[in-house]
Parts: structure tokens; sequence; C-alpha cells
């Protein structure tokens, strides 16, 4: 089922609101945050959405390890979230930081 124009409407202005909370203390979770928020996030459904938005509310360390991979969310929703931005942060652009 595609989004209908109402709906993409809704999700690209939930992107907006959270990209402020995207900036974060440390550059690179910055980058990636906001990287993976303008290529992922829209593809998303509520729960994936509400679970980015839960994601943020962590410490910028804990998001960190997790992106890195020093470390696993013991949430499984948190789990799968982190495991699509690290597939986004490996597919993305080339030179893309």
């Amino acid at each position: 089922m595609y989004p209908t124009d109402a709906a993409t409407a809704e999700i690209s202005a939930q992107a907006a609101r959270l990209r402020w909370q995207c900036r974060r203390g440390m550059l690179e979770l910055d980058l990636l945050l906001n990287r993976f928020l303008e290529t992922g996030f829209a593809a998303l459904d509520d729960a994936g959405r509400a679970d980015f938005v839960r994601l943020l509310g962590y410490q910028d360390q804990i998001i960190h390890d997790w992106l890195m991979g020093q470390a696993v969310p013991a949430d499984a929703a948190l789990r799968q979230l982190v495991g699509q931005i690290r597939a986004a942060m490996r597919d993305g652009p080339a030179g893309a930081c």
C-alpha cells in the first residue's frame, strides 16, 4: 500500500520537526541521524517512526555505541531500527559522511 499525498505530507512534516532533535553533541551522530532522517525515515511504518523518536531520547554515547556496533539495544524494535540505520550508512551515497 502506498501512502497518500496527505500521509506523505504528514511524514515530511514529522521529519521536519525531528530535524532539530537529530542535531547531537557528536558531529558523527548528527550526520548519521540526519542522513537517515532524509533517506530512510519516510520508508518506516508508524511504529518504526515512533521507534526513531524513542531512539532520539537516548544519550549520544549510547546511540553512538549502537550505531557503531559496539553495543546492541536490548529492545527488539530498537535493534531492528538500529540495523536499518546501519544498513543506510553502508548503502548510502559514496563519499557521504
